[in-house]
């Protein structure tokens, strides 16, 4: 807040601001979409598997990421019409929660694309060890892993965010991960062609390079969205960090309303990527919809 006042001070770009009832009905979709994912993977047992699994982890982290931008722009009404102060121990330990939440949503999604990634990577090169070495409990001991670690960090940065020992290693995470994510891509899609050689003898090696090929494509769209929905929020908190000052950083910090909102955007295209690359989920929606067989 006291970013967004200054910014005004030193810089002649007007604070643009998203209307409360997109803003609310963004994030309602959001979650409601995600929500049904969750509930079409627990219902059918056909989608009990990995790489199910790691997209339920994903859609958590979409539906942590709305939530707390609901959250967060409640509690800012309450603020404007008097109910809560800014300052006082209530509302400062409510704005350390909703921090966590943010940074719980980032690390979680940051953490299921990684192991979306890996399952894919198994699966394209590992492809007839693939059952053995992605097991259901395995997946679930990763997933538990994973959000252990992420609830940990989120509630340690939460409550250090004025550190700068906090601070640097979290501002450095989100592009570190980001860049492995990458080269994991570029490793799988240079050696995909020549792995497709030496099994192209098996019977079914073109189908199952065929449905393999899709699942890394979906991944990368998966990336792509991420990083374009994600990646302005986190380069405000980097330029409110360590330039607030300058003009031309509070210019870009005036859009502030516009880069939380790509966020709740975020988990509203993921669910329908989702959907309209895996005909098994869609299948299940249309069961649940239209009560079908």
């Amino acid at each position: 807040k006291n970013i967004s006042d200054f910014s005004l001070n030193v810089t002649d770009c007007t604070q643009v601001v998203v209307p409360e009832e997109v803003f609310f009905t963004v994030a309602a979709a959001g979650i409601l979409e995600n929500l049904l994912v969750l509930i079409a993977v627990v219902r059918n047992k056909n989608l009990h598997l990995p790489m199910y699994f790691f997209i339920c982890s994903l859609a958590i982290s979409d539906m942590l990421g709305s939530l707390y931008k609901t959250l967060e722009n409640i509690f800012i009404i309450l603020c404007k019409m008097g109910y809560l102060t800014r300052r006082g121990d209530f509302e400062k330990k409510l704005d350390d929660a909703m921090d966590s939440m943010f940074i719980l949503s980032l690390l979680g999604s940051i953490f299921s694309l990684l192991a979306i990634a890996a399952d894919r990577y198994i699966t394209i090169f590992y492809a007839l060890r693939y059952h053995n070495i992605m097991t259901l409990r395995r997946a679930v001991a990763i997933l538990a892993i994973v959000w252990t670690f992420c609830a940990g960090s989120s509630i340690a940065i939460a409550l250090f965010s004025y550190e700068a020992a906090t601070v640097i290693p979290f501002t450095i995470l989100f592009p570190l991960m980001m860049f492995f994510i990458l080269c994991l891509y570029i490793h799988m899609f240079l050696l995909a062609r020549s792995h497709a050689k030496k099994i192209a003898s098996l019977p079914t090696s073109t189908a199952h390079q065929r449905t393999n090929m899709k699942g890394a494509i979906t991944l990368t769209i998966f990336l792509g969205v991420f990083l374009c929905c994600w990646a302005p929020f986190v380069l405000h908190i980097l330029l409110a960090r360590f330039c607030p000052h300058n003009p031309y950083c509070a210019c870009y910090m005036s859009i502030f309303h516009v880069n939380g909102t790509l966020i709740m955007c975020n988990a509203i295209i993921d669910p329908m990527i989702f959907a309209f690359r895996s005909p098994e989920l869609r299948s299940t929606f249309k069961k649940m919809f239209c009560c079908g067989r």
